[in-house]
């Protein structure tokens, strides 16, 4: 297997990307385990910053 230090999400449907954000939300809201809000907070900004566009707008975009 090859090393690697990132992964790409080129691939990955808008769908999935929603379900894996709103998955760490709910853990992260039920579980009281900040670690799972800041990663979606951060996977989210990140695609905010490729996308140049705002949260809510890029969370719209997805669940078009």
């Amino acid at each position: 297997m090859e090393a690697f230090n990132k992964i790409s999400i080129e691939e990955i449907p808008k769908k999935d990307m929603l379900m894996i954000l709103q998955a760490l939300e709910y853990t992260g809201e039920n579980t009281k385990i900040d670690a799972f809000i800041s990663l979606k907070n951060s996977i989210l900004q990140q695609l905010c910053l490729l996308a140049e566009t705002t949260e809510e707008k890029f969370l719209a975009y997805l669940q078009e």
